[in-house]
């Protein structure tokens, strides 16, 4: 039996889950609005463990979500899946942000287009088939009228995330259906990081990083004028 730790901090949703062959048997989750991943991660973990009667030595693995997403969200998570791989000695599964959230619906036709916000109209993005297939790598990209016109004049597409909720009064066609309030969770990431184990398909701990998309900017601090 395959114990994995999964953790997901690339929005303003944490989580934390252990499942055991792809199936939850222990989950934490907080989303408040604000970036308390700092403060509430570790607890959760330790949470999870106490209230699941596991012990760490039980864990085969964690996985992390890897981004795209918050860049000091995404830093907390897989700081603390390294540092969780190193001490128990266990491999690391990095999960895809964008995979883990389509999972979040089940449609039987049309695609599913999950958004991450950006900065601004920007968000990041891929689109999948409704089997769960990438059919279109992830992009950050500025949203405007004719974002995703080839899809949506095709099909449905469903589009959900905290990215999707700029894109509503922009993205008027018919076809397009917003899914509120939907985010990237550790419930998702169980099974497939279960079968990403099964394959052995794991990282190297030391030189692994979040995939970040876009360079993190720091807006420097306008210089104030010398009073005489």
């Amino acid at each position: 039996m395959v114990t994995i730790l999964n953790i997901e901090t690339s929005t303003k949703n944490c989580s934390a889950s252990i499942a055991r062959d792809g199936e939850i048997i222990q989950m934490k989750e907080l989303n408040n609005g604000n970036y308390s991943h700092a403060e509430v991660l570790h607890p959760f973990i330790e949470s999870l463990l106490k209230d699941g009667n596991i012990s760490k030595k039980e864990i085969n693995a964690i996985a992390v979500s890897k981004g795209p997403g918050s860049y000091t969200g995404l830093r907390i998570g897989v700081s603390a899946a390294k540092g969780l791989c190193f001490a128990l000695n266990v491999p690391l599964i990095a999960i895809d942000t964008l995979t883990s959230l389509s999972h979040v619906i089940s449609i039987d036709e049309g695609v599913i287009i999950p958004m991450l916000d950006a900065r601004r109209m920007e968000v990041y993005s891929a689109v999948f088939n409704h089997k769960n297939k990438k059919i279109r790598e992830i992009k950050a990209e500025i949203i405007d009228e004719k974002s995703f016109s080839a899809y949506l004049e095709k099909e449905k597409v469903y589009f959900l995330g905290d990215g999707a909720q700029k894109c509503k009064e922009i993205i008027r066609h018919t076809n397009a259906i917003f899914i509120d309030d939907k985010f990237p969770s550790a419930k998702e990431m169980a099974a497939l990081s279960y079968a990403k184990y099964k394959k052995n398909n794991f990282e190297d701990v030391a030189y692994f990083e979040p995939f970040y998309l876009k360079d993190f900017i720091v807006i420097p601090e306008k210089k104030k004028k010398p009073t005489f």
